[in-house]
């Protein structure tokens, strides 16, 4: 066994074994990876390793297009088998929202050149006749669906890996995994101990296990999961060619030909934990008892779908264990308070996703950044907030709801509330309907009663009107929005702006008092971030930045090593805050304070530590809203007072509470992008019009990367889109983030950010183009069906600035 290496991988299912021949194929041959017992041992030797190619992420739907594609190749390229098959999905709608998500899935396919779309019932009988069609309302296909081998892929993934110089230990458990000063690991084995650059947690049922070593706690829990295959049908054995799969998510089952018979499996409501206090490590090829009762109603499902399942007898059940995280998504990345510790685990579709996931770790890996923007996969969404609870509470729900539409806009309740402010049990009182935001509890809108939830679909929703509301108070008079769940830092000490300036792309504030917006710049030369720093005194910054991407932003601040005697902390949970916009938003403020908030006392973008009705607070002049208006912090234990005194304060002049929905309405009038949706690592700074913020004159995190895409010429560019008020008003929906657009029948961009500018009287949408300029007329395909839309040459609210500036 060798004792040094670039990189260890830890485990040797599907997922490990991609992610180390993925390492090879991009260049490192001193890899090696290890597993406990055999390879494919834990979940992957039962999978039903189906295939499938579309998501509602699109960056996930490239992976899984990826993925789905690779398999063939790695049959060539090894020898090895992956035992493909590819007959064909058929994807079942049975309701109106079912159709709407598929639509809009084959309209992503189209824009990305992949294989999905709609055909006939009477097409869907001829592909697949065993199937009864009553009461479907449309059928996707996609030619490419089917399954495969998972022990067959697996140790194709390893023979490629072997090839290109990897090596491999099979039963060789990892006892310890050790950081070293330097950033490299020591991994110990009883074979002997490695010294590695890289760990790369891909343990499976194990990952709790392996991250602990390391001192990380994962949230993940295992459940039971089961499938059962039948007998030998005779239409099957009849049939000369093998049938397409099924997907009947509305019947919460999925359907597949097995041999010659078929292979039923079901995300059951009665679902069943296993190992909550960790997984044994002497299970291997293991499986649990049969207990087809808990998933006797999906059965029937199927059944009433595919009436020959219930001729034939069962031949084998399939009772094993899967580990889930709490959204069912993989937990992915670099750990951001280690050094060069990798995770990728809790992954449910592996089989469509193993290769696109092997591709991305690596990339990330070698080459510090992956080329598609990750971020719903990152582990870095989660945090302490995230405890055992929390993620029992949350798998429970999605396991139960796996194949449950994941509606634009939707917020689950399950294991909520996690983290709430001061200011929460006021907001309830005002009827507030909640958010999660990192854990935090936030005002999505003010029904005015307590107890309102959210409706959800496609189309408009409860929430629409009391939306308009809000977002008209505030552009009349004014308006209150909880910022609290914002990020913020402060930087303070000798040498604070230096390494401020060696961070960030943009100048930081020379003048005690001013701000600045800035870009932090990823990897690749794209956008990583986006803050608002201010200037508080000598050699004191405040940071503002997104709340949800407050671990993530840890990676690039830990890549700038910080002067002795300069601090940097988080001020998140220590500090709350408001912001107070609109034309009155000056003359409510006013009444609360002596310092004078006129224009010439204070500008735009800066700041002061004021006196609000005895709450010091630091108020800045700036406003996502695009209006004019003050940001104003607290502390902590001051929240609930504030909020009182500006309800208070509002309410003489009709102002009052605004939640994040409306102000997604305001910024979006305004043209203002919005991190992980306009803002991401995959957009060059010259893409979405922050180029002038990166000064090439300075040395600051990545120039040399962002130095290179602003000499290209933009690929695409960011537009605002007015979408015609017939066609919305026909379909009752506005897009929402996604939507694919299409120019003259041809795909161009897609939606990033979708909403109704109740304002200003237009259904917007802001999004990425290519080839198209201010005032083409082009179409947005808003549940799957077009949308007429034009480009817009300026946003529709205050687009001289104004209003901000007054």
């Amino acid at each position: 066994m060798r004792t040094t290496a670039q990189a260890v991988v830890i485990g040797g299912g599907v997922i490990g074994c991609s992610i180390l021949y993925h390492l090879t194929k991009l260049g490192w041959s001193d890899v090696v990876l290890l597993e406990r017992d055999e390879l494919t041992s834990g979940s992957t030797w039962h999978a039903a390793a189906n295939i499938h190619g579309l998501h509602d992420s699109t960056n996930i739907s490239r992976i899984q297009h990826y993925t789905m594609n690779l398999y063939n190749a790695l049959e060539e390229e090894t020898g090895q088998s992956c035992g493909v098959f590819q007959p064909g999905s058929l994807y079942l709608a049975q309701t109106e929202e079912r159709v709407h998500q598929l639509r809009l899935q084959a309209a992503k396919a189209k824009l990305y050149g992949m294989n999905f779309y709609e055909i006939s019932i009477e097409e869907a009988k001829e592909l697949n006749p065993m199937v009864n069609y009553d009461g479907i309302k449309c059928v996707m296909y996609e030619p490419d669906g089917g399954n495969v081998d998972p022990s067959g892929v697996t140790n194709a993934y390893a023979v490629g890996a072997r090839q290109r110089g990897a090596e491999i230990m099979r039963f060789t458990p990892v006892t310890a995994t050790e950081p070293q000063d330097d950033g490299s690991w020591i991994v110990k084995t009883p074979e002997g101990d490695i010294h590695t650059q890289w760990v790369v947690n891909a343990a499976g049922l194990w990952g709790r296990e392996v991250a602990a070593m390391a001192g990380v706690e994962l949230p993940l829990q295992p459940t039971e999961h089961q499938y059962f295959v039948t007998e030998s049908i005779p239409e099957i054995e009849a049939s000369e060619r093998r049938l397409p799969s099924v997907s009947d998510r509305d019947g919460e089952y999925y359907l597949r030909q097995e041999g010659q018979g078929l292979l039923v499996g079901a995300y059951e409501k009665d679902m069943k934990f296993w190992a909550e206090e960790g997984t044994p490590l002497d299970f291997a090829h293991d499986l649990f008892p049969d207990d087809l009762e808990r998933i006797e109603e999906n059965m029937m499902n199927a059944i009433e779908r595919v009436p020959a399942v219930a001729e034939a007898g069962i031949k084998r059940v399939i009772n094993g264990p899967m580990i889930w995280s709490p959204d069912s998504n993989v937990l992915f990345g670099p750990v951001p308070e280690l050094d060069n510790y990798f995770c990728c685990n809790g992954i449910i579709p592996g089989f469509s996703q193993s290769g696109g996931m092997g591709l991305m770790a690596a990339q990330w890996i070698i080459e510090g950044e992956t080329q598609y923007d990750m971020f719903g996969w990152d582990v870095a969404r989660f945090d302490s907030w995230a405890d055992k609870a929390f993620t029992k509470a949350r798998v429970e729900d999605s396991y139960s709801h796996r194949f449950a539409i994941h509606f634009p806009n939707e917020e689950r309740a399950a294991g909520r509330p996690a983290r709430m402010r001061p200011a929460y049990a006021k907001q309830q009182e005002l009827g507030a309907v909640f958010g999660l935001n990192s854990g935090w509890e936030h005002p999505l809108w003010f029904s005015g009663e307590r107890g309102t939830t959210d409706t959800n679909g496609f189309t408009r929703q409860n929430w629409w009107g009391p939306v308009g509301e809000e977002c008209k108070m505030l552009r009349s008079c004014a308006g209150i929005i909880d910022i609290s769940n914002f990020a913020k830092y402060l930087c303070k000490g000798a040498g604070a702006a230096d390494w401020l300036n060696s961070i960030f792309a943009n100048n930081m504030p020379k003048t005690i008092g001013r701000s600045c917006l800035t870009p932090l710049i990823g990897k690749r030369g794209g956008i990583a971030g986006d803050f608002t720093v201010t200037k508080l005194a000598e050699d004191e910054f405040w940071i503002i930045g997104s709340g949800m991407a407050e671990r993530y932003h840890k990676r690039f601040f830990k890549q700038v090593a910080r002067p002795k005697g300069v601090i940097f902390e988080s001020k998140t949970e220590a500090m709350c805050g408001f912001n107070v916009a609109g034309p009155k938003s000056r003359e409510m403020l006013q009444r609360l304070t002596n310092a004078s908030l006129a224009t010439d006392d204070f500008p735009f973008m800066r700041s002061k530590w004021i006196d609000l009705a005895g709450i010091q607070v630091l108020a800045l002049r700036v406003s996502f809203t695009g209006d004019l208006g003050w940001e104003v912090h607290c502390a902590e234990a001051d929240q609930a007072r504030l909020y009182d005194v500006l309800l208070d304060a509002g309410h003489e002049i009709g102002a009052g509470p605004v939640g994040s929905r409306a102000l997604m309405s305001l910024r979006v009038e305004k043209g203002y992008g919005s991190w992980s949706r306009e803002y991401s690592p995959e957009y060059f700074p010259q893409e979405v019009g922050l180029e002038r913020l990166c000064k090439m004159d300075k040395g600051f995190l990545n120039k040399e990367a962002v130095s290179q895409t602003l000499a290209q010429d933009p690929r695409e560019h960011m537009v605002l889109l007015h979408l015609d008020e017939a066609d919305v008003t026909a379909s009752n929906a506005d897009a929402t983030g996604g939507e694919p657009i299409f120019k003259d029948g041809v795909g161009i961009g897609r939606v990033t950010s979708g909403t109704y500018g109740y304002s200003v009287g237009m259904s917007l949408a802001l999004g990425f183009v290519k080839n198209a300029a201010a005032g083409d007329v082009v179409e947005v395909m808003v549940l799957g069906q077009p949308h007429r839309a034009t480009i817009l040459s300026e946003p529709p609210f205050d687009p001289s600035g104004a209003r901000l500036r007054a």
